[in-house]
């Protein structure tokens, strides 16, 4: 697919897409919890169906309805010998030890830039939780075979990704490891962990933490027969339609909780450091003024928030000066080394970015140009060459731009919505 996106201005209101991380926990918990579970509010995107497909391999049924999804599953009870979570992190990262619960044999697999991305995680904790595994050297595929058992204490390292700590707390949960401590070193991406709890304890689940350095797994009330979970809006697809409306807008989001756990609710702190024009009410966010107040040049830390590292790039590179950006160590592993693609891609719009360590530096405010950019495969550089073409000098084409149905499908269709002028052929 590629799309042309044209420069211009947004107005009006738009929903954000539902939460694909809320989405993915709320389908794993699903899968745990014995009996049924009404999901509302079902994310579409391509990581939520390779979740929805996961947990019926895993032994789900599912029934869709309108705007709700219905979970029925006995535990995790895998019908084949294979589970393949297409091209998402944290499905692999969180559903691998879900699977590992059983003594069947199963083998893990992934597709496009997953199967690049280590997971020798999994070889360095399994043997200690009594899982027989084998890996190509730490990548995809991966064989298999459980029961998990956990023992009294345990610990991990948290450096590289909270996605594995998020399956362990997944596993431990409905494996019932009362009294069971799993101890972690250097844990990135704390808000992930809490959305993660968040989740858990809401389907009623008793796990606590104490400063993110241990978590404990206590005694609770048997779980409802039939539970509901609605899945929240997103903040990190709606970090995009925030900066297309401080730079083009005005326009309101709306459907994000302001209390949300999601690490990316902090773009709501580089949008006040950049000086863009916020007002929130009971329906929304209205970001952006009609008199378009100066954007500054800011610094952000996204060390716990890597995912904003493209929006924020869009934002930046419409402000006056040279913004930073902490946390260029956290991308490396993802869709595409991100650090290098963003640099890369925006070259050709004009915008220079230098790497300095673990800092980004993006030198804003001059000319976009109009200009062809390759999405490298990675949903959120598409989406970030789409909102800065909005304040380009001419039309920005984005080739394989399809790659934002991993997250968020709507992404164009949306800013149709609030008047941008975009070709999708």
């Amino acid at each position: 697919m590629i799309a042309t996106v044209h420069p211009g201005k947004l107005n009006g209101a738009q929903v954000a897409p539902a939460s694909k991380s809320s989405m993915q926990r709320a389908c794993a918990a699903a899968l745990l919890h014995v009996g049924e579970t009404i999901i509302s509010n079902p994310g579409h995107s391509n990581d939520d169906l390779a979740a929805l497909d996961v947990i019926q391999k895993l032994g789900a049924t599912i029934t869709k309805q309108e705007d709700k999804i219905k979970v029925n599953s006995l535990g995790v009870k895998p019908v084949g010998p294979e589970m393949n979570c297409g091209e998402s992190g944290l499905g692999i990262r969180m559903f691998t030890p879900i699977a590992a619960l059983s003594s069947q044999s199963i083998l893990i697999n992934g597709k496009g830039s997953l199967v690049k991305r280590p997971m020798h995680f999994f070889d360095e904790i399994f043997p200690a939780l009594g899982v027989k595994i084998e890996s190509q050297n730490g990548f995809l595929p991966i064989q298999i075979q459980g029961p998990l058992k956990a023992p009294d204490t345990i610990t991990v390292d948290g450096s590289l990704s909270s996605q594995f700590l998020t399956g362990l707390l997944m596993a431990y949960a409905a494996s019932d490891a009362q009294g069971s401590v799993i101890k972690v070193l250097d844990l990135k991406s704390k808000p992930y962990i809490d959305l993660t709890l968040a989740v858990l304890n809401a389907f009623g689940w008793n796990v606590q933490h104490e400063n993110y350095e241990q978590f404990e797994f206590l005694a609770h009330e048997p779980l409802k027969e039939v539970i509901e979970y609605t899945v929240e809006g997103d903040w990190s697809g709606a970090a995009f339609l925030l900066v297309a409306g401080a730079i083009a807008g005005p326009i309101k989001v709306k459907g994000l909780q302001m209390d949300s756990t999601q690490a990316d609710k902090a773009v709501m702190q580089a949008l006040q450091n950049a000086n863009v024009s916020i007002a929130l009410d009971a329906d929304g966010i209205q970001i952006g003024s009609e008199d378009g107040a100066v954007l500054r040049a800011f610094e952000f830390d996204a060390t716990d928030c890597p995912d904003l590292f493209p929006p924020l790039v869009a934002l930046a590179s419409v402000c006056m000066g040279v913004s930073e950006i902490k946390g260029v160590s956290r991308l490396a592993h993802k869709e595409s080394d991100r650090g290098l693609t963003l640099q890369t891609e925006f070259a050709k719009l004009g915008i220079q970015i230098d790497l300095e360590g673990d800092i980004m530096k993006i030198h804003g405010g001059g000319e976009i140009n109009s200009a062809t950019v390759f999405s490298q495969h990675d949903h959120r550089i598409a989406m970030a060459c789409g909102v800065a073409a909005l304040k380009a000098n001419g039309p920005v084409i984005i080739t394989e731009a399809e790659a934002i149905n991993k997250s968020y499908t709507d992404f164009f269709n949306h800013l149709v919505q609030l008047g941008a002028k975009c070709d999708i052929v």
